[in-house]
């Protein structure tokens, strides 16, 4: 018999992550590293769990993902993304608590593009009138 795996993206700033879920034993890897490894930082732990904690189905999964591009805390909220969006592949029926909870809205705020002539997107050289 074959295990039947689960599969989303999730994005976040210029993070990208590939989620896979299969039924386990609640094993959490990132980039074949631990989960405690790659994300040290406890607010982060906290952040990618909600999905799971939110439907009651925390260690019931075990998590493989796949994350690269922008920094720590995009991953952090790729992955988050993408956990909730397997959820939802998994039982249909998870979709109105997680959409409730803000997890299936993907954060479109992304950086925004420096402009010819400036030093930035929004700041400008100081103004001489002579």
């Amino acid at each position: 018999m074959t295990e039947k795996r689960f599969y989303a993206t999730g994005k976040r700033k210029s993070a990208i992550a590939r989620v896979y879920m299969k039924e386990g034993t609640g094993v959490l890897q990132v980039n074949k590293r631990s989960f405690d490894d790659y994300f040290p930082r406890e607010s982060l732990k906290m952040l990618i769990q909600q999905p799971l904690e939110t439907t009651g189905k925390k260690g019931l999964f075990d998590l493989y993902v796949n994350v690269g591009g922008g920094g720590i805390a995009g991953q952090a909220g790729a992955v988050k993304h993408g956990i909730a969006k397997a959820l939802v592949e998994y039982d249909a029926e998870l979709r109105t608590a997680l959409k409730k909870a803000g997890f299936l809205t993907r954060d479109s705020r992304i950086k925004e593009r420096k402009k010819y002539g400036q030093p930035g997107a929004r700041k400008r050289f100081q103004f001489s009138k002579r």
